[in-house]
C-alpha cells in the first residue's frame, strides 16, 4: 500500500485533535502503521496516544540544541499506544515570529531523516484551527498531504471555516495533487445536524464521511489522556471511531471542492432554521432602543 498523507483541518475548538487521535487509534487497531504530525504550537495533537501532557516539540528541541541540524530523529519521534508514531512541530512563543515556520521546519526535517519509511500506511497532519495562510497551508501548498479532511459541526462558524478551508484547497489543487476527501461531523447536537452537514458537503462537491455523535465517554477518556478505543474498547463511541477509520481506509472520493458564497452559506443556515431572516427595522438597534420602541 502506498503511503497516504492526510491533513485534518477545522475551526479552533471543534475537536480536531481529539477526533484525529481517536481515528488513528481505530486505524492502528485495524493493523495500519500510522504517524501523527502535530502542526499546532499548543503541541496537544499526540497527548492521548502518548498519555502525556505535551510532547517535546521539534522547534523547542532545536532551540535547545542550537539548530534543527543538531537533532536526530529519535530525539523528536516518540512511539505511543498501538505503536503509533508521534511528532510535534511546535512553534515560537506567542507573539514572536511565525508559528507556521515550525510546520515547514518539522516536515522538512522528518523527510530528511527518513521518518516516512516504507512501513507507514498513513501520516496525519493535525493542523492549527482554520488558518490556511502561510506555514499552516504547508501540508496543502507543498503537496505533502493529498487528502484533506475537515472536522465540522452544525454551527455557523464551523461551517464558515470549512468553506474557507475549501477555498484554500482549490487554490493549490491546480498545481498539486491535494484534494478534499470529506467532512467529518463532530456533533454538537444541533437540530438536523447530520442533514445540514450532508447538504453542505453536497454543495462543496464532497461527502460527509462520518457523523460522530456526542458522547461523554470522550471527555472521560481525555481526562485520563487516552483515546476511547484504549480507555473503553466496548463503548459505542469506540465503534464510531472504528467505522470512521474503515471509511477512511476505503475512501477514494477525492475532489477539488466547489466553495460557496457567504450568501449561499447563510441561505443554507436559514433553510435549516439556524439563522433568521434579518428584520431591517431592528438592524443596529440596541436592546434599550428596542424596548423603548415597543
Amino acid at each position: 500500500m502506498a503511503l497516504r498523507q492526510c491533513a485534518i483541518y477545522g475551526k479552533g475548538g471543534i475537536g480536531k485533535s481529539t477526533t484525529t487521535q481517536n481515528l488513528v487509534a481505530g486505524l492502528a487497531e485495524l493493523g495500519k502503521k500510522v504517524m501523527i504530525v502535530g502542526c499546532d504550537p499548543k503541541a496537544d495533537s499526540t497527548r492521548l496516544i502518548l498519555h502525556a501532557k505535551a510532547q517535546d516539540t521539534i522547534m523547542h528541541l532545536a532551540a535547545d540544541a542550537g539548530s534543527v541540524e543538531d537533532l536526530e530523529l529519535e530525539d523528536v519521534l516518540r512511539v505511543g499506544y498501538a505503536d503509533i508514531k508521534c511528532v510535534e512541530s511546535g512553534g515560537p512563543e506567542p507573539g514572536v515570529g511565525c508559528a507556521g515556520r515550525g510546520v515547514i521546519t518539522a516536515i522538512n526535517f522528518l523527510e530528511e531523516e527518513g521518518a516516512y519509511d516504507d512501513e507507514l500506511d498513513f501520516v496525519f497532519y493535525d493542523v492549527l484551527g482554520d488558518v490556511v495562510c502561510g506555514g499552516f497551508a504547508m501540508p496543502i501548498r507543498e503537496n505533502k498531504a493529498q487528502e484533506i479532511y475537515i472536522v465540522v459541526s452544525g454551527e455557523m462558524m464551523a461551517m464558515y471555516a470549512a468553506n474557507n478551508i475549501s477555498k484554500g484547497i482549490v487554490k493549490y489543487a491546480s498545481s498539486g495533487g491535494v484534494r478534499l476527501a470529506g467532512l467529518i461531523c463532530n456533533s454538537r447536537n444541533t437540530a438536523r445536524e447530520d442533514e445540514l452537514i450532508m447538504e453542505l458537503a453536497r454543495q462543496l462537491g464532497t461527502q460527509m464521511i462520518h457523523f460522530v455523535p456526542r458522547d461523554n465517554v470522550v471527555q472521560r477518556a481525555e481526562i485520563r489522556r487516552m483515546t476511547v478505543i484504549e480507555y473503553d474498547p466496548s463503548a459505542k463511541q469506540a465503534d464510531e471511531y472504528r467505522q470512521l477509520a474503515q471509511k477512511i481506509i476505503d475512501n477514494t472520493n477525492f475532489v477539488v471542492p466547489t466553495p460557496i458564497s457567504m450568501d449561499a452559506l447563510e441561505d443554507l443556515l436559514m433553510d435549516f432554521g439556524l439563522l433568521d431572516e434579518e428584520d431591517e427595522s431592528i438592524v443596529g438597534k440596541s436592546a434599550t432602543e428596542e424596548v423603548a420602541a415597543a
